[in-house]
């Protein structure tokens, strides 16, 4: 027998709007699995960023990390699979952003597998809000001179500024090197006026990420039923069987989903999710 899965993504669609899981969405979630329900999530945080914020749920499947750069245990605890861009790559994005005056936080693992964050001092509005709100984070590492360190597989680097600020560094790294990367270039959702500018290896998105997240449970994808809320959640929505949209979604994205479910803040993910399991369709 076929079965079915259930992907998520976090901010804005499985968390409120203030970043939290209600006590409803953790209830449904935990009994859905209990009764054999396979549940991940799919989401730009890296396990540590994710863990603080769902950790009340005991989620039991791999999942879906940095915009589906990287397949990870959240059981054992361990990286299973991922896209690394190329560190010579990687060298160059640096150079280029401190030549129009950005250094992004640079996401890697380190030798071990072990989640880092390596900036420099934050100066920039931008970066000082991302960095506040991450102050307890022990992946950070401030450094004096950001580098992409030898023995280090570069996950993300991320630039945060205006788009007047980051649409220079956009242009300048797509004419050099094209579909040798992954661009993500999105307005963030909890700094005002700011943008995420992202730079990843070309297969380090979330349609790739959830197929080759599908590959290690041994599903297809058309048995795969996704849910969003942001344009980075369309190759979510265009590599599973069945999306679903949250009511507070982008209506581009709405547009696309074969669904629409309740708001984030109205627990639509779980809503959904209780309905599928008062309705008995729990294998497919």
């Amino acid at each position: 027998m076929h079965r079915k899965a259930y992907v998520t993504d976090l901010d804005g669609t499985l968390l409120n709007s203030e970043q939290k899981l209600s006590a409803y969405t953790i209830q449904v979630i935990t009994e859905a699995m209990e009764q054999g329900m396979i549940i991940s999530f799919a989401t730009a945080r890296g396990f540590i960023s994710a863990d603080s914020v769902v950790a009340d749920i005991p989620w039991r499947y791999p999942v879906i990390l940095y915009n589906g750069a990287l397949i990870y245990d959240s059981v054992a605890r361990r990286v299973i699979d991922g896209y690394w861009l190329d560190p010579a790559i990687s060298g160059e994005i640096i150079t280029l952003g401190r030549a129009y005056g950005i250094t992004p936080f640079h996401f890697l693992l380190d030798a071990a597998g072990n989640e880092r964050v390596l900036y420099e001092a934050p100066t920039r509005t931008g970066d000082v809000e991302f960095y506040n709100s991450r102050k307890n984070d022990v992946r950070f590492r401030e450094v004096e001179m950001l580098e992409c360190p030898a023995g280090h597989r570069t996950v993300v680097m991320t630039f945060i500024g205006r788009m007047e600020e980051l649409e220079p560094l956009h242009q300048k790294v797509l004419e050099r090197f094209g579909a040798e990367v992954h661009i993500h270039f999105m307005r963030d959702i909890y700094i005002e006026e700011h943008y995420f500018l992202e730079f990843s290896h070309p297969n380090a998105n979330k349609s790739q990420g959830l197929k080759l997240w599908a590959q290690h449970m041994g599903l297809l994808a058309t048995e795969i039923v996704v849910f969003g809320d942001h344009l980075n959640d369309l190759g979510l929505f265009a590599a599973a069987g069945t999306s679903v949209a949250v009511e507070n979604a982008q209506e581009e994205l709405k547009a696309v989903a074969h669904l629409i479910t309740a708001s984030n803040n109205d627990d639509g993910v779980a809503v959904f999710l209780a309905e599928t399991m008062n309705k008995g369709a729990i294998t497919g």
